[in-house]
């Protein structure tokens, strides 16, 4: 059973205008010290609770966790440690990085603390499209981060931004040169999704044309040697981000800091918890344990059965029916049986006699899926 842990850092150069995640400009929050200070309290209130084990991944996410400086990282990874929870040998230490908020120097001291794995926030290369997104970063920024990485770090990843207002197939095949130019091992490109009142809601490519840029992207990337594991993610081989691995294949995960979220297998399918999005509130948690503040939920079986379909039909791998059955002890069919045969009549679902997978029309409406393959509890 893999275990991982992921670390929410919320500060940020500037709030995107898509971004719909636990963040704050830095200036509007406590100061870096004092945020670490509390993760690292909220670990060792925890940590018996959750209880000590080898770790396989360990993810810094945010926000911009690169703006931290390293010391603080440390801090963090060595109170995990003190609390029983050891990085396995070839355990994968991911740090979130920002164009320009790293330099030779910052690189090297995350690397040898054991920061293993990076992924940079490049989105596009079109400056007035950063610009449009609230981006503090140029396009000149993220080539300097990409030369950086290619010169020091083995391992990284690039997440690109598609169907952003005004980008043409010509823009995002310039994006896709660019980024292959510098050789990452993994890329994961993302769709925008923003509500109708965004600004960036106008002037976005048609909905056909935002289908032929992924087809564009998937093309680009497996042409030059990069494999299609999951939805929004591509990878050169053995180079899969494990950490979101776990998330899809029904491991343990334990999130520490700001609005993060974990599973642990306690009760017959599980229970989810999760802290305040609130700084003002997470910043009261050291006197509270996760019982106390009352952010859990016991899954209840349709519960987990909703979470199985969604995160195992999301990779290309797909359902394992073997899997399946060793953990509810009864086949796909007994708990959805209308409901696959719907989805395989709409030519969105694949079946073989080991797999049920999302067929290529069923990745392109993948949301549509994941709703018929939702179970209430009773």
């Amino acid at each position: 059973m893999a275990f991982g842990v992921y670390v929410h850092i919320p500060y940020c150069l500037q709030r995107c205008v898509y971004c719909d995640f636990a963040t704050y400009e830095s200036s509007q929050i406590l100061p870096p010290e004092e945020y670490i200070n509390l993760v690292c309290e909220e670990i060792k209130l925890k940590a018996p609770h959750i209880k000590p084990r080898p770790v396989d991944t360990i993810y810094f996410g945010g926000g911009t966790p690169s703006l931290l400086e390293p010391e603080l990282i440390r801090k963090v990874l060595l109170t995990l440690k003190d609390c029983g929870f050891t990085p396995k040998e070839h355990c994968e230490i991911t740090l979130e990085v920002n164009p320009a908020t790293v330099n030779t120097k910052k690189i090297t001291a995350f690397l040898v603390m054991g920061v293993n794995r990076f992924s940079l926030g490049a989105q596009t290369f079109r400056d007035d499209l950063l610009k449009i997104a609230n981006r503090k970063h140029s396009a000149r920024d993220t080539i300097n981060t990409l030369a950086l990485f290619k010169d020091l770090v083995s391992n990284y990843s690039v997440d690109l931004l598609f169907a952003l207002p005004l980008q043409t197939m010509d823009d995002l095949k310039k994006d896709l040169d660019i980024i292959i130019r510098y050789a990452p091992k993994h890329v994961s490109p993302y769709c925008l999704t923003v509500v109708e009142s965004n600004p960036m809601a106008k002037n976005r490519p048609m909905e056909a044309d935002q289908i032929r840029m992924f087809s564009l992207i998937e093309e680009t990337l497996t042409q030059s040697g990069f494999n299609k594991y999951e939805i929004s993610n591509f990878s050169l081989p053995a180079y899969e981000s494990r950490h979101n691995l776990l998330y899809w294949n029904d491991q343990e995960y334990w999130g520490v800091g700001l609005s993060s979220h974990s599973y642990i297998k306690w009760g017959s399918w599980g229970t989810r918890f999760w802290n305040p999005r609130s700084i003002e509130e997470y910043a009261k948690f050291k006197k509270l344990n996760w019982q106390t503040l009352g952010y859990h939920e016991v899954l209840s079986k349709q519960e987990a059965l909703t979470d199985y379909f969604h995160t195992q039909l999301r990779k290309t791998s797909g359902l394992n029916k073997h899997a399946f059955v060793n953990k509810f002890l009864n086949p796909p069919q007994k708990y959805a049986a209308k409901e696959l045969a719907t989805l395989k009549s709409q030519g969105l679902l694949r079946e073989d006699p080991e797999r049920l997978f999302l067929s290529q029309k069923g990745v392109l409406v993948s949301n549509q899926v994941f709703k018929e393959l939702t179970f209430l509890p009773n």
